[in-house]
């Protein structure tokens, strides 16, 4: 996501406090903010795939962790 956006973001909170929005900048500021969720949510999944999750005897779990977490996902899309 851009700073401009965030900035957008920012800024159309402010007026919401201060005066309301209207219709179109509600739509606009909640589509914005799915952008964001979906942007902070993508950035999450990528540093959970390079975290290597290490057992007490000093195995890697990650691999195992990770294709168990998909599994579920899939299941759940099911």
């Amino acid at each position: 996501m851009t700073q401009e956006k965030m900035d957008r973001i920012s800024a159309l909170y402010r007026k919401s406090k201060a005066e309301g929005l209207t219709e179109a900048e509600k739509q606009e500021q909640a589509a914005l903010r799915q952008e964001y969720r979906d942007s902070v949510r993508k950035s999450l999944a990528g540093q959970l795939e390079h975290t290597y999750i290490i057992d007490e005897t000093g195995k890697h779990k990650a691999e195992e962790y990770f294709e168990e977490k998909k599994a579920e996902a899939k299941k759940h899309q099911s």
